[in-house]
Formats: structure tokens, C-alpha cells, sequence
């Protein structure tokens, strides 16, 4: 007989990216296996092409609603990777056997209140596969999955003709502000690349690409071959963003959603660490011969938060502003050459 699981992920884009191996590892290794997903509606966009998932289920914030669907389905299972209240209520209600990841929050708030680290030194990949032990998945060494609709992909044609040979994807978007490099230091990066940039990111990033482009040509006094720079921030959605980062030659990018899809591509990535830490396990999920992490090492006041705040708590942002710019080009244009 088949077996009918609910995977759980409410949000949010990268979280949900990490979660693909266990969807497969579910569907490729359980035999007749049905794996139906539960997320928000507002991020279909990043399971709508999953071959593994046999159906999605959309979350429109009507608990009640989303329960009654689910209760017509006869689950077996919930594989539980999101382990908060909501998901928490749907457990309780739908009266199931459960399996719930390790959140690790204990460990966490030691590390950043106390900065007593006793952080496990394993991806959280490796801990949402741990969910599924009973039932002998195993972690099948394909990364993470990433599929986009062929209508949204972005053919090399439709942009301007320098970016047709090859271009730098730099996304500068991150859920909060001790994330983001500071506008001038990223405009400082764009200045010393030597190749064409395209700086990626949603409708709230545009101003925010406008600020780096305006320093990067105050740098271009000193450095005569500024590259290009394509903003295209707010100009595509977000499957076709994945897009342009799967044909990127290198992605530069804060700890956000598409760090997550250029993992799935096994794209050369270099990633740059504010408040929060790699330790956490939320660093690409590449081998590390494609993963080149920059952060500032040192500081006592990091990690200061978990996931992160608007501005530096205590307004100096060493973590970000501490970064080596030029080295973090350097880097980028030998990955490009």
C-alpha cells in the first residue's frame, strides 16, 4: 500500500529550498510513496515544479480551511521541518504521527547570549534529514532541487549585449538589515569587479540598488574599468531571478533566499556574514571547493541575534563593515577567469 506523508514548511524561500532533499529522499526512497507539501500561498513559486511532490497544499492564513483539506487526505505521516506553533496546532489537530526537526534553539541562545558555543557542527539539511530516520532515508549526496517553469526562464538575449558573455549576479536583498552589506562598501565591491554585475533583489531592494550603482561610479575615479551594472531589482519574480542566478558565472550574496537557489545550481558562491553566523548551519549547501565564505571573525558582540535586526544594535556594524571589499573582489574575479 502506498505511504501518504505531509511535509510541513510554512515559509520562507531559502528555508523551503533546504527542505528539497528530504522531499526527495522521501518520494526516490520509500517505496510507493505519496509526498504532499504544505507551505504559505505566497510561496507556491518555489515548489510549483517539484517533480518529487505528488501535491502542494497552500496556506492563506486560515488555519481551519487548510486543516478540513488535509483531513480528506488520509496521511499516514507529518514530517514536521518548520516545528512552530502553527505547525504545532495542525499536528495536534490532525492527530497523527509526527516527526519534528531539531531547532537547536537552546544551543542558539547560548551562543548568542551567553557566547557559549555548543552549536552542532552540522547543516540544517542533515537535521531536517534526521526526521526521517525510521524510515531509512538517507542523504543521497544531490543537493539541494531547484526547478523553474521554462516559461520563466531568462534567455541571455534579452539582456543588454556586455551581459551576454558572462556576468556576476549580486544579490543584495536579506530579510534584515544586519544582513546587508552597507550600500557604500557593496558600490566599492561593484567597483573593483572586472566583469559585467547584475545586482538582484525584490520591489524593497530597488533603492537599495541605486544607492551601490551611485558609489560605485563615485569609485570609478580611481578605477577606470568599472564594469556594467544591470539593476534589476523589482524587474523579475522570483523564478526568473533563479534564473539569471543559474547563468551567472559567480553569485556574491548575503545570507538570503537565492544563496539558497544558487546552491541548488552548484553555482561558485561567495557569501557575506553579518550578525548571524555559518555555525548556525544555514551556509551554502555546496562542496566547499564553490562555497567562499566572508565574514568578520573576532568580534565578541557576534552573533548578536539569531536571525537578525534592522540596524547594528550598537550602531558601528563591524560585522559588515569589517569585510575586505577588495578582497571579496579579488576572489570573485579569479572564479571568473
Amino acid at each position: 500500500m502506498p505511504v501518504k506523508f505531509l511535509v510541513v514548511r510554512f515559509s520562507s524561500i531559502g528555508d523551503i529550498v533546504l527542505t528539497t532533499p528530504v522531499i526527495r529522499g522521501l518520494k526516490t526512497q520509500v517505496e510507493d510513496a505519496q509526498v504532499h507539501f504544505v507551505t504559505k500561498k505566497s510561496f507556491l513559486p518555489v515548489v510549483a515544479n517539484n517533480p518529487y511532490i505528488d501535491k502542494i497544499h497552500l496556506f492563506d492564513n486560515d488555519l481551519n480551511t487548510l486543516i478540513e483539506e488535509l483531513r480528506k487526505e488520509d496521511f499516514d505521516y507529518i514530517i514536521d521541518l518548520h516545528h512552530n506553533l502553527r505547525s504545532f496546532l495542525l499536528k495536534r489537530r490532525l492527530g497523527l504521527i509526527a516527526f519534528s526537526f531539531n531547532k537547536i534553539n537552546l544551543q542558539k541562545w547560548l551562543r548568542v547570549v551567553l557566547k557559549i558555543d555548543v552549536l552542532p557542527r552540522k547543516h540544517i539539511v542533515d537535521r531536517y534529514l534526521d526526521t526521517c530516520y525510521l524510515f531509512d532515508v538517507e542523504n543521497d549526496g544531490k543537493g539541494l532541487d531547484f526547478f523553474i517553469d521554462p516559461a520563466n526562464e531568462v534567455e541571455l538575449t534579452f539582456l543588454p549585449e556586455p551581459f551576454q558573455k558572462g556576468y556576476v549576479a549580486l544579490v543584495i536583498g536579506a530579510q534584515h538589515g544586519t544582513k546587508q552589506m552597507p550600500d557604500e562598501r557593496l558600490g566599492k565591491l561593484c567597483a573593483n569587479l572586472k566583469y559585467p554585475v547584475i545586482i538582484l533583489g525584490g520591489n524593497d531592494s530597488v533603492k537599495k540598488a541605486q544607492e551601490i550603482i551611485r558609489f560605485a561610479q563615485l569609485y570609478s575615479s580611481s578605477n577606470e574599468n568599472i564594469p556594467p551594472i544591470y539593476d534589476a531589482c523589482g524587474k523579475f519574480n522570483l523564478q526568473q531571478s533563479a534564473s539569471l542566478v543559474r547563468q551567472a558565472g559567480v553569485v556574491i550574496t548575503h545570507d538570503t533566499g537565492l544563496m539558497h537557489i544558487a546552491a541548488a545550481f552548484q553555482k561558485n558562491i561567495i557569501s557575506l556574514w553579518g550578525n548571524t553566523i555559518p555555525e548556525f548551519g544555514m551556509y551554502p549547501y555546496v562542496s566547499t571547493d564553490r562555497s567562499y565564505i566572508f565574514e568578520t571573525k573576532g568580534l565578541w558582540c557576534r552573533p548578536c541575534s539569531k536571525i537578525g535586526y534592522k540596524k547594528c544594535p550598537l550602531g558601528h556594524f563591524k560585522c559588515m563593515n569589517n569585510i575586505d571589499v577588495l578582497a571579496v573582489a579579488q576572489k570573485c574575479n579569479e572564479l571568473m577567469s
